[in-house]
């Protein structure tokens, strides 16, 4: 387990003020002016050693995404633009470090944007964070009027930042989306090439990364890329904000070590499974859009990007949701094919059309009402889906039915039998997601 000298997030729960005297206090925009003056080089490296990859849920290298902008500033301004659209179902990680540790998300604003010759960043928030934005403003606030940002500021890097309110679209949580969002037209993805890093916001050079991403980058500086570096499996460093929810007798978010086991993560930070470990049915690991876990895999299973890839699963936000065996398994997969459906911009024919039809086809399948043929149609209409699409919508519709036909297929099948048997099904007291 981390210790919590190692924790980043030492606010994370809110008992203490978010203001600025209380953070500075706590650390952050300490010693921020020292990072700066040691280059743009030097920052880039120290964050590439660290080994930090993308907290918003494709673990991309952030330090090697940061690389990928243009050496120079010409004719276009390079942007930040920080993605705080935090719609997947079962995340709430960057909510609670907005409220309760602004301040470092600050302090990475202007380390990040001063390391890609950025002048301005941009946080986009999701819309339904009234409270979030409230108090994100007021510390924007806060930090223009100590000169932390703005025009000569005591950092010696000019920098502006800005908050822009969403209006509470999922698909605005793809990078592109929100840029066309953040640029006033409809939120629907880019094909691309060109990538962000050429032609961005505004058809300028721009990186998007996610609150947690660039939160941690100060404190990263501060100790040192060898100690983020040290905690966690290779290619799998640092600290993660873990939100536990669902069938557990105490949901939270917890910062943790990257690769702690998912069965110690339950039992120490959320007092376990309701009902006993053995009470367990399947876990989601990383949001509503990762593939479910059978008990059998959660016992052994390590809590990172790779470990979780190795039983066709993914790490994702880190959203871990909880189901026990009073879950109607087949229904809570289908409440979250109707969430895709929903939630899909209607861009790609895949999608808009392979969306709707997997939702039906999974509502029947609940029921019963349905023919043993179509479990394996269902299936490959998923495998069309997953991949063909510009964004990542698409997959994330098809990868947890095809989760749960590989884990759960015998759930379906009885289902079916009962039903064409004349038995009605009688659905358990709890149904996870709903």
């Amino acid at each position: 387990m981390l210790a919590d000298k190692d924790r980043i997030f030492t606010n994370l729960y809110g008992r203490r003020d978010w203001r600025l005297a209380a953070a500075r206090q706590r650390g952050a925009w300490n010693a921020t002016p020292d990072m700066i003056a040691l280059g743009r080089d030097w920052v880039i490296q120290q964050v590439k050693d660290s080994g930090l990859r993308g907290r918003g849920g494709a673990g991309f290298p952030t330090g090697l995404k940061w690389t990928f902008m243009p050496k120079e500033v010409k004719d276009r301004p390079h942007y930040l633009v920080v993605n705080a659209d935090e719609s997947e179902p079962g995340t709430c990680k960057d909510r609670d470090i907005i409220r309760h540790d602004p301040h470092l998300l600050l302090e990475g604003c202007v380390i990040a944007a001063f390391a890609m010759q950025a002048h301005a960043c941009y946080i986009y928030l999701r819309g339904e964070y009234i409270f979030e934005r409230e108090v994100l403003e007021e510390a924007v606030r806060e930090a223009y009027e100590a000169r932390l940002l703005g025009k000569g500021n005591v950092h010696g890097w000019d920098m502006d930042i800005y908050v822009h309110h969403g209006a509470g679209a999922y698909i605005c949580g793809e990078e592109t989306a929100l840029l066309e969002s953040l640029e006033g037209k409809k939120g629907q993805p880019r094909l691309k090439p060109p990538f962000p890093a050429n032609a961005g916001l505004y058809g300028c050079p721009t990186t998007v990364n996610n609150v947690e991403s660039i939160a941690v980058v100060g404190e990263i500086l501060r100790r040192g890329a060898k100690w983020f570096a040290g905690i966690g499996r290779p290619k799998n460093e640092g600290t993660k904000i873990f939100c536990i929810s669902g069938h557990v007798n105490r949901p939270c978010n917890v910062e943790e070590a990257m690769g702690i086991p998912l069965r110690e993560l339950i039992e120490e930070h959320c007092g376990g499974v309701r009902g006993g470990w053995d009470n367990l049915k399947a876990v989601i690991p990383g949001g509503s859009s990762v593939p479910l876990l059978p008990k059998s895999i959660c016992d052994n299973v390590l809590m990172d990007f790779d470990a979780l890839r190795e039983h066709k699963s993914g790490l994702g936000t880190a959203a871990v949701i909880v189901m026990d065996q009073s879950t109607d398994v087949v229904r809570a997969i289908a409440r979250i094919s109707y969430f895709y459906k929903h939630e899909s911009c209607g861009q790609c024919t895949p999608c808009r059309e392979g969306t709707g039809w997997m939702w039906r086809v999974m509502e029947r399948m609940a029921k019963g009402e349905a023919e043993m043929r179509e479990i394996d149609l269902l299936l490959d209409v998923a495998s069309q889906v997953e991949g063909h699409t510009i964004c990542a919508l698409g997959d994330a519709a098809a990868w947890p039915i095809q989760g749960l036909i590989r884990h759960f297929r015998h759930e379906i099948e009885e289902r079916i039998t009962r039903y064409r048997g004349g038995r009605p099904f009688v659905p358990g007291t709890y149904i996870a997601a709903e």
